[in-house]
């Protein structure tokens, strides 16, 4: 079985220790992702796997013939051949062991009767030949053009000069380029970062079905939820391995850490007091001796650090001004461009406090129809009304690109925020990845990825009543979306948006408003409940999945925020529903013996997932000292200890994983339990 190891693998830039003591195994079978904050190591260490940057000390073992595949973050562009020429260049390994074989052709004609000889050209021939076969060169041309067209390709682009393309599709072609390598082991440092939500669902079932293993980085949470069974966490420089997808893995973590995070509250609390006590008594001659010792005692002070996921910061919008009950008004909206129709008679009426989601696949039609909800965009077919003391504010990476000035990212924010928020700006700024000193950078020097966050911020500060988002999560990470999400599911205004992450699209939309081709469809409910409708569309059991844009048929959706919150053209209402629906028709006696039968399976369900928790972590401790014993050289170099071990550890990681399983069921058990 293919694999690459790492043993004791220690990096430093400078003083700072990026890598320390790292150990780590990927198999074949490896369906992993690489956890940690922003600035963390992640990708120097991904780039350690891939042997781009050598480690100061430890061992990288990489088994004979193991194919390894790595694609980074950005940075790649091609040029000088058709995008169809490009995909192939992704075959020269194979080509080169072509060429191997027909050279061995050639020595087995000349080979005549030295049998040894013979049969050992026959050997490593055959050998070439199922590599060859295996890597389905020989299909190239149809899986070239189905990994291309997964990922969003059109068989137009097939023969268009790769130099035409932007940025963001060089990445898609580097990652075509990856993917027809099909390597024993792939590295994939953000992946989804330049795909829209089609492509990401293509990529995640083209992962399933991958023979090979992989190490993903990537802050889209339901992606590697799909995808993953395992998650390393990079913390200070240390690794450390959770089994399960990320969820399961943030959760284990965040009991893991309760005793952590409180000392670190405890502390900052003190840290607080402390600078407190000397701002206000610095210049106090009789506090002189006081104020040294506390200056001291903060000096010495081992500060506790945990990860940014773990900081739970949050803030809400400036209250917004009050508006009219109908927001937007559309009525035959259209546009084209040229010859060609991008938006087709567009009616819909959006109402105050609606989250309303826009879907569509490239070139549907979304930025279009945000660009003209904006007032950006006035070239336009049909009527477009805004309600009575609506403010809108906009946000597109197109509006980022446009910040400059001398100011810094800090200064710029002061100038803009109301005085109640002040206070909180360094913390915002810490949760859209301005950190330290990255405070300080003037805005003309900012990357593209600083621009939109800081043009994202400064959006959010303002008292606006109407939110028109594109494409809002593109350079956040994990934390940086919850801290996102959370004010926008308590903000009280109107928000229209496209986005390419599900979980964001989930948990946000009240309402989906599909493009398809332009043409619109409206379905009540969130992004789950419209993949819901589809999917019922597909297998013939829904004639009427949603509403065209102006009209008010379609079944309403079931409960929670699928609940239809607005109306089309003016019709549809919202319905009253009962928030009883745990005791309803009990009697008192009944529903406090019922709530006392609850509580116990509650307190059963947490015991027995503690118990599972504390198996796990005694397994994975096991694991630890076994992988590190078979890298030791001295039972390395003794075969029969290292298949004993080799043993021992399999049966670890089939345990780990039955321990999962049953964590997850009882996890999942409790959360329906505690949920009534």
């Amino acid at each position: 079985m293919a694999f690459v190891q790492f043993t004791r693998v220690s990096l430093a830039f400078g003083d700072r220790d990026i890598l320390k003591d790292v150990s780590l195994n990927l198999s074949a079978g490896s369906r992993a992702a690489l956890a940690g904050a922003n600035g963390s190591g992640k990708s120097t260490l991904m780039k350690v796997i891939a042997g781009q940057i050598q480690p100061d000390s430890g061992e990288r073992a990489v088994q004979r013939e193991c194919r390894l595949s790595y694609l980074p973050q950005s940075g790649i562009v091609h040029s000088g051949r058709t995008l169809r020429e490009e995909a192939e260049t992704a075959y020269v390994s194979i080509q080169q062991l072509i060429s191997r074989m027909e050279a061995l052709g050639t020595q087995l004609e000349q080979v005549k009767d030295d049998t040894k000889k013979t049969t050992q050209l026959l050997e490593e021939y055959h050998v070439l030949h199922e590599a060859i076969e295996a890597s389905g060169y020989y299909q190239r041309s149809q899986r070239i053009a189905m990994v291309l067209t997964g990922l969003g390709f059109s068989e137009d682009d097939l023969d268009r000069p790769v130099d035409e393309f932007s940025g963001g599709w060089q990445m898609r072609i580097a990652l075509a380029k990856v993917l027809l390598e099909a390597p024993d082991i792939l590295l994939l440092d953000e992946p989804t970062n330049y795909l829209d939500i089609e492509a990401r669902t293509w990529l995640e079932e083209w992962l399933k079905d991958f023979k090979g293993g992989y190490l993903l980085v990537s802050h889209d949470r339901y992606f590697l939820d799909v995808t993953v069974n395992e998650v390393y966490e990079l913390f200070q420089g240390n690794l450390k391995r959770y089994a399960g997808n990320y969820s399961n893995y943030e959760q284990i973590r965040k009991v893991e850490l309760e005793s952590l995070l409180a000392r670190y509250e405890a502390q900052q609390e003190e840290i607080a007091k402390t600078e407190d006590f000397i701002r206000r008594f610095r210049y106090n001659a009789s506090k002189a001796a006081m104020v040294q010792d506390r200056v001291k005692r903060l000096e010495k002070m081992e500060r506790i650090e945990i990860p940014e996921s773990l900081k739970r910061i949050h803030f809400s919008f400036p209250p917004p001004p009050h508006s009219g009950r109908l927001v937007l008004i559309l009525q035959g909206l259209g546009k084209k461009y040229g010859s060609r129709q991008a938006l087709y008679g567009v009616d819909l009426v959006v109402e105050a406090g609606e989250k309303l989601l826009v879907v569509g696949r490239n070139g549907a039609g979304k930025s279009t129809l945000l660009r003209i909800l904006a007032g950006i965009d006035q070239d336009y077919e049909g009527q477009l009304s805004l309600g009575t003391g609506v403010a809108v504010g906009y946000f597109s990476q197109d509006v980022a690109e446009t910040l400059t000035g001398s100011q810094s990212v800090l200064e710029t924010l002061e100038a803009e925020a109301p005085l109640e928020l002040i206070p909180k700006l360094r913390d915002m700024l810490g949760a859209f990845l301005f950190r330290g000193d990255d405070v300080y950078k003037a805005v003309s020097v900012l990357s593209g990825g600083e621009k939109s966050r800081l043009s994202l911020l400064r959006l959010l500060l303002y008292p606006v009543n109407l939110l028109i988002l594109d494409e809002p999560t593109n350079h956040l990470d994990l934390h940086s979306k919850d801290v996102l999400l959370d004010a926008l599911k308590s903000y009280p205004g109107t928000v229209v948006f496209v986005s390419h992450d599900r979980a964001f699209m989930e948990a946000l939309s009240t309402k989906t408003l599909e493009l398809n081709q332009g043409r619109p469809r409206l379905f009540y409910g969130n992004y789950t409940y419209y993949l819901e409708r589809l999917a019922g569309e597909s297998a013939g059991g829904a004639e009427n999945p949603g509403s065209s844009a102006g009209s008010s048929t379609g079944s309403s959706p079931r409960a929670g925020n699928r609940a239809g919150t607005g109306s089309v053209a003016g019709h549809g209402s919202n319905t009253a529903q009962s928030s009883a629906t745990g005791g309803a028709g009990l009697s008192a006696a009944d529903y406090r013996e019922a709530e006392k039968k609850r509580q116990a399976q509650i307190r059963r369900l947490e015991r027995q997932e503690a118990d599972l928790l504390a198996q796990l972590e005694q397994c994975e401790t096991e694991k630890a000292r076994l992988e590190e014993a078979l890298a030791s050289p001295e039972i390395y170099a003794d075969g029969t200890k290292v298949r004993d071990i080799q043993s021992k550890l399999d049966g670890i990681l089939r345990k780990i994983d039955e321990l999962t399983i049953q964590w997850e069921q009882v996890a999942q058990e409790l959360e329906t339990v505690r949920q009534g």
